[in-house]
């Protein structure tokens, strides 16, 4: 857009807070930001003059402005993060941080379990976390059992089955894991209190629990109970060991926020402490990519929010080592200047540039790893699949696809083992309507070796189909349509089970855990995960990340820009009760919306993860 095409249009733009997206002429989102003033913001782009490059492109390829009026800058603030998460806009700051953090749920039922899931859905269960690492939500877990008797069963605890005798207890109340809640050995109350205490400990508080437990300690003691007293004993013991082994930087602290930042050029590494009665119970480090000349304490302001909003921070105390200006006027910006903060900002740039030099130290090694150490692997993989040649030319399919909405699929290509990313291919599903991960496989296997072959280029030794036995049958058919049946081996693998199987077998491959040719096989298939997702957001934001809701029967277009204003992204309003959705915009329209999500919710799994 030139700065005559742009005077223009600029009298439509208010004097007003909001958020504003610059589209291309293909419809493709291109940038968010965020203004206390949008018309004054917006110009700026067309009446300085910029020296960085990707300033400038941007500027040009600017084709359409869209704007969102809010009522303060906060609210722009919440809603622009809320949309570059959503969407990741070429042009704004890229956080490269796609991981899938573990919670710990409790579970919404009589006497509550506690277990690991990724899968954070509104059942009414309460989740807490997420946590940076699955192997230390699984230490701790493991550690409360040790601790608070909780049950591990499935059954269904109703008080009436309870009172009709309908379960017995089973052996890890024998082994006194657990107070056998089935038998109505234990109350409610009870077992409530340990879930009090479960809460404590996640939050690195012992102290109560500690305390609890020298109380009964102390009245066993006074009923000559020697034998459990001294098993208390024992515990509150091990429970100070496991204190004093955590990262206590002052109990006068309050709850709080680190974050700090290194910069090199348009790379940038965030690092975030979260502090909570005065012990360090998470740190995180992310890469971000800067685009248009970003400083570092707009960089910084960008990752404070995100990771915040990720790790459901409450804190309302943030330090940083420089002053920055954060538009959420409830919390409380703190530069250290010395004593606990500093050492704390201090430990936090610490681990920052040891986080730096580690993706140095990888990237060398992994530049530096010879052809032969490649070869190996690759004979490896050849003789754990008992294939003919050397899988020298890979290529992995995935499908995707969101609420139902937008089923895309993405192939990614390693050659010697590496990425090969020039032969990486995008699919838009064409002859398949609605959602059918078989149909569409079917026909984007087809297109691709149907390519090939009418290119006399050469065929990959190995197909890997991430999906199931359906999918890889899917993609079957189309190999053998094209009469390709013995010259490309191609395999399933199945989704979270990492298990390899060929068509028609029975029985599937399970390669040593530790196995190169296994993490080879993992690397491609996140690849593909990262490709396929990174394709389907783009071509999500060619709409306006409205149109989920106003494609809602019986909602328009002024309901769904309230609500988008209210709560801030898709994913939350996913998330409310009816009894909120009921005060934001009455019962009939908060009934529309909860059935609509209610039709495309999947299920939690219900089965805890193995410990």
């Amino acid at each position: 857009m030139t700065s005559a095409v742009f005077q223009s249009h600029v009298l439509s733009i208010p004097h007003q807070p909001g958020i504003y997206k610059y589209y291309d002429e293909a419809g493709n989102l291109l940038y968010v930001g965020k203004a206390k003033n949008l018309r004054k913001r917006v110009s700026s782009y067309f009446t300085k003059t910029f020296t960085g490059y990707k300033t400038h492109e941007l500027v040009q390829r600017i084709y359409r402005i869209d704007f969102t009026i809010v009522n303060s800058e906060q609210d722009a603030f919440l809603l622009e993060n809320s949309l570059i998460k959503e969407f990741q806009p070429r042009f704004n700051i890229n956080l490269k941080d796609d991981k899938s953090y573990p919670y710990i749920i409790i579970k919404k039922e009589p006497f509550p379990r506690i277990f690991l899931t990724r899968n954070k859905i509104n059942d009414g269960s309460e989740y807490l976390g997420p946590f940076t690492s699955a192997g230390k939500v699984r230490e701790l877990i493991s550690f409360i059992r040790q601790y608070i008797p909780l049950r591990t069963c499935k059954l269904n605890l109703t008080q009436q089955n309870i009172e009709r005798k309908k379960f017995k207890v089973c052996l890890e109340y024998h082994l006194g894991n657990c107070k056998g809640p089935c038998e109505a050995f234990q109350s409610r109350e009870d077992y409530k209190d340990g879930l009090i205490k479960v809460r404590q400990m996640l939050k690195g508080n012992l102290s109560p629990v500690i305390t609890g437990y020298k109380t009964i300690m102390n009245e066993y003691a006074l009923n000559l109970n020697f034998e459990k007293a001294e098993l208390t004993k024992k515990k509150i013991n091990h429970l100070e060991q496991y204190q004093s082994r955590s990262i206590v930087v002052s109990r006068h602290l309050n709850n709080l926020d680190v974050f700090s930042i290194v910069k090199e050029n348009d790379i940038a590494f965030v690092n975030y402490l979260m502090i909570q009665n005065g012990t360090i119970i998470q740190t995180h480090t992310v890469e971000l990519q800067t685009n248009l000349e970003e400083t570092d304490a707009e960089t910084l302001v960008f990752a404070i929010a995100q990771i915040r909003e990720t790790f459901n921070s409450t804190a309302k105390e943030i330090v940083v080592p420089f002053s920055i200006e954060y538009p959420e006027h409830d919390i409380l910006i703190t530069v250290s200047k010395g004593g606990d903060k500093l050492k704390l900002i201090e430990l936090s740039q610490k681990n920052t540039m040891h986080f730096r030099e580690e993706l140095k130290r990888q990237k060398i090694l992994h530049l530096s790893q010879s052809n032969e150490a490649q070869q190996n692997v690759l004979s490896e993989l050849q003789q754990q699949l008992g294939l003919k040649e050397l899988p020298f030319h890979i290529e992995c399919f995935d499908n995707s696809n969101f609420q139902g909405s937008y089923p895309v699929s993405a192939m990614v290509c390693f050659k010697n083992g590496l990425p090969s990313k020039k032969d990486y291919r995008h699919f838009n599903v064409k002859t398949v309507t609605g959602i059918n991960d078989f149909a569409t496989m079917k026909e984007v296997v087809y297109r691709r070796y149907k390519r090939l072959l009418n290119e006399e280029a050469f065929l990959p030794q190995l197909v890997i189909i991430d999906g199931g036995k359906g999918q890889l049958s899917a993609a079957m058919e189309s190999i053998s349509n094209l009469n390709l049946n013995g010259k490309i081996t191609i395999v399933g693998l199945a989704k979270n089970e990492e298990e390899i199987f060929f068509s028609g077998d029975i029985e599937s491959i399970k390669l040593s855990w530790t196995s190169e040719g296994l993490n080879l096989i993992r690397r491609i298939r996140d690849e593909v995960h990262r490709f396929g997702i990174t394709f389907h957001r783009n071509k999500r934001s060619k709409g306006t990340f409205k149109n989920e809701l106003e494609n809602i029967q019986g909602i328009g277009e002024k309901t769904a820009t309230m609500l988008l204003q209210k709560f801030k992204s898709i994913k939350r309003i996913h998330e409310l009760s009816i009894a909120e959705l009921e005060k934001a915009i009455g019962k009939s329209k908060a009934k529309i919306i909860i059935d609509f999500f209610k039709q495309k919710k999947g299920g939690l799994d219900e089965n805890p993860a193995p410990f």
